[in-house]
């Protein structure tokens, strides 16, 4: 039987919160065993770019990173954002190390190509070094990932941190019984979108065919899935989606 490891993924407007921040990082230290945290926190980035006079622009949710918005990104999730979070596991013994995908080189991207839109500074992942996060996993490190990346060329990339957690879970399935799990706004995947407690409590492939044609699963949540699938298709065990005070493997929705 294969160790087991747990990737779990937190949003910025988590990670914003003080006091829904603070349940989630207890939940990760409770967590047993090996794990992994990534983080977001586009909130934060808006802010400081504020302060400092430069305008966010958004497309279709994805922020478009130019030159100056890479520099403030960078501090934000590498630098603020990241080392608070490192800061505060330390604080509850865990021996947490804040990466991004330049440290030790673990995620390599390329600057998305420009179709319809030019992202800017955006990286599309190439690869994850599955076998340098082992050797820290295995050292008793536990990584703190930031949603930066870069080209192996000397540019950092803005990268989406859902794509990283999913990535890293598919690269550490080559060593570990891994549960992916994504926190989110919601208890879990619902079948009634104004019941928060209607929970499925497990979804198949043939469930989640069933679930979009008669329009349980909707919207968003559909490419939320759809890369859940993506993630056990390429190794992951489970994938777990569920709220961010909730991360202990008994609630939410699991992907099989």
């Amino acid at each position: 039987m294969r160790e087991k490891i747990t990737v779990v993924k937190v949003g910025g407007a988590v990670v914003e919160d003080e006091a829904k921040l603070a349940r989630l990082l207890c939940g990760f230290c409770d967590i047993e065993g090996r794990k992994v945290l990534v983080h977001g926190g586009g909130r934060r980035a808006t802010q400081v770019a504020a302060q400092l006079g430069i305008e966010s622009k958004m497309v279709n949710g994805r922020r478009i990173t130019d030159e100056q918005m890479l520099g403030v990104v960078t501090m934000v999730y590498g630098g603020l954002v990241n080392k608070n979070i490192v800061a505060r596991l330390q604080a509850c013994g865990v021996n947490a190390l804040g990466l991004t995908g330049a440290d030790m080189d673990v995620i390599r991207s390329h600057k998305r190509p420009v179709k319809d839109i030019d992202y800017g500074f955006v990286g599309d992942v190439e690869r994850v070094d599955g076998d340098k996060l082992r050797m820290l996993v295995e050292s008793g490190v536990t990584p703190v990932m930031a949603p930066l990346t870069h080209d192996g060329k000397g540019t950092m990339l803005n990268t989406n941190a859902d794509t990283i957690a999913g990535e890293t879970a598919k690269a550490l399935a080559a060593h570990y019984d891994v549960t992916l799990i994504f926190c989110f706004e919601k208890k879990g995947v619902l079948a009634d979108p104004d019941n928060d407690n209607s929970v499925i409590a497990e979804i198949t492939r043939p469930d989640f065919g069933r679930y979009v044609a008669d329009g349980t699963v909707a919207g968003g949540m559909i490419p939320k899935l759809e890369n859940a699938f993506g993630a056990i298709d390429a190794g992951v065990e489970r994938v777990i989606i569920t709220l961010a005070d909730a991360i202990d493997g008994k609630h939410g929705t699991v992907i099989r």
